[in-house]
C-alpha cells in the first residue's frame, strides 16, 4: 500500500515487469514480493473478471491510505505499514489452514542459510520499499506519485548494468531515455514539488528495483507465487519494522488507533490483503501485455481519481511527460526487458 499496493505471468520475464508494474501501484501497497518462477494457480478465472478486480483493490488500497494519512491526518507510515504486514502474516497462515491458495509453501524448504542469505535480505529490502514509499503520501499527491513510479524499469536496467547482470542494448537506452524524460517533463510540470517528497520517493523506487533484482538472483528457480512469499516475508519485513518504530513513530500511533476508529485500519488491512489474493488469480488472467496495458489504465485512473477525489493539479506538461513514460513502460514490456 502505499503498501501494501503487490502477480505474475507466463515467464520469468514477465514475472518481472508485472512486479513492477503492481509496484506502480506497490504503491505502496503490498507489492507481491514474487520471486523468479511461478506456478500457476489451481483456480483459475477469467481475465475480464480478475483484472477488473485486480485494478479495484489496487487503486482502492492507494487512495485508502492517502485518506489515512492527509484526511484523518494518521501521518504515521510506518505503524500502517507494520499493521499491514502483521495481518497479511496472520491472513496467509488462516489461508494455509483453510484454502489451497498458499499449496505452494509445501514446495519451499527454507533452510537457516537461506532464511540469512535471501529471506532477510530481502525482506529488509522489501520493508524499506514499503515504510518510504508509503511516507511520500505525507508530501507529494496520489497522481504525481504514480508518475515518479514508473522511473521502477529504468532503475531495475541500471543496476542490473552496473553489476553486469545483463548487457546495454540500444533499445534498452531507448526505453531508459524514454521513461527517464518523460518522468523528468512531469516533475518539472509539477505545481507542488516538495523535495523531500521526491527523494523518498526516489528511494523507494531504488530499494524495490534493488529487491527485484535480488529476487532474480538468489530465489532463481524457486517457485513462489505472491500469497506465498508474502507467506515468507510478511513476518519478517513486520518484525524488522517493529524494531523500527520506537525510534520513528514511538508510541503516538498507538494513541491515535481510537480517534481514527479500530474499524477503519481493520477495512484498510483487508483490502491490502485481498489484492494480494487477487494477484494470485491474476497469474492465470492472461498475456504479460494484456497485464500491463490493465496497469497502464489502472494508473491513468487512479490518477483521474486523485484530481476528482484529492484536487491534485495536473498540468499539461505532466500529461505529455507521463505519456512518453508509459510509451516507454509498453516499449520495454513487449522486448521482454531485453
Amino acid at each position: 500500500m502505499s503498501t501494501n499496493e503487490k502477480a505474475a505471468s507466463i515467464d520469468e520475464e514477465n514475472v518481472q515487469m508485472l512486479e513492477v508494474r503492481d509496484e506502480k501501484d506497490s504503491s505502496d501497497i503490498l507489492p507481491s514480493p514474487v520471486s523468479a518462477t511461478i506456478p500457476r494457480p489451481k483456480a483459475k478465472l477469467s481475465a475480464s473478471a480478475i483484472i477488473p478486480v485486480w485494478i479495484v483493490l489496487s487503486s482502492s488500497v492507494i487512495i485508502y491510505n492517502n485518506y489515512l494519512y492527509n484526511s484523518l491526518q494518521f501521518k504515521y507510515p510506518v505503524f500502517l505499514v507494520t499493521w499491514h504486514l502483521t495481518f497479511a502474516a496472520i491472513g496467509t497462515r488462516v489461508l494455509q489452514r483453510t484454502t489451497h491458495l498458499v499449496d505452494g509453501a509445501k514446495d519451499v524448504h527454507v533452510t537457516k542459510d537461506m532464511f540469512l542469505r535471501s529471506i532477510l535480505p530481502i525482506g529488509i529490502l522489501f520493508s524499506a520499499s514499503l515504510i518510504l514509499s508509503n511516507t511520500a503520501y505525507l508530501y507529494l499527491s496520489v497522481a504525481y506519485i504514480q508518475m515518479l513510479k514508473a522511473f521502477t524499469p529504468v532503475a531495475i536496467l541500471l543496476i542490473s548494468w552496473t553489476f553486469r547482470i545483463q548487457e546495454p542494448s540500444k533499445k534498452l537506452a531507448v526505453i531508459v531515455l524514454m521513461i527517464s524524460s518523460g518522468v523528468a517533463l512531469a516533475s518539472k510540470g509539477e505545481l507542488k514539488f516538495n523535495l523531500i517528497g521526491f527523494l523518498t520517493q526516489a528511494a523507494a523506487v531504488a530499494f524495490e528495483a534493488s529487491r527485484l533484482v535480488m529476487i532474480q538472483i538468489l530465489l532463481h528457480g524457486l517457485k513462489m507465487d505472491p500469497i506465498v512469499s508474502l507467506h515468507y516475508y510478511a513476518p519478517v519485513c513486520a518484525l524488522i519494522n517493529l524494531a523500527i518504530i520506537p525510534f520513528t513513530e514511538g508510541l503516538a500511533p498507538f494513541y491515535e488507533i481510537m480517534r481514527v476508529g479500530p474499524l477503519i485500519l481493520l477495512s484498510n488491512a483487508v483490502v491490502a490483503f485481498l489484492l494480494n489474493v487477487a494477484a494470485v488469480f491474476l497469474v492465470s488472467a492472461g498475456s504479460g501485455l494484456v497485464l500491463t496495458l490493465a496497469g497502464v489504465f489502472k494508473d491513468i485512473l487512479l490518477i483521474t481519481g486523485s484530481v476528482l477525489i484529492f484536487g491534485s493539479s495536473i498540468t499539461p506538461l505532466q500529461v505529455i511527460g507521463y505519456s512518453i513514460a508509459l510509451g516507454g513502460l509498453v516499449l520495454f514490456k513487449t522486448s521482454g526487458g531485453k
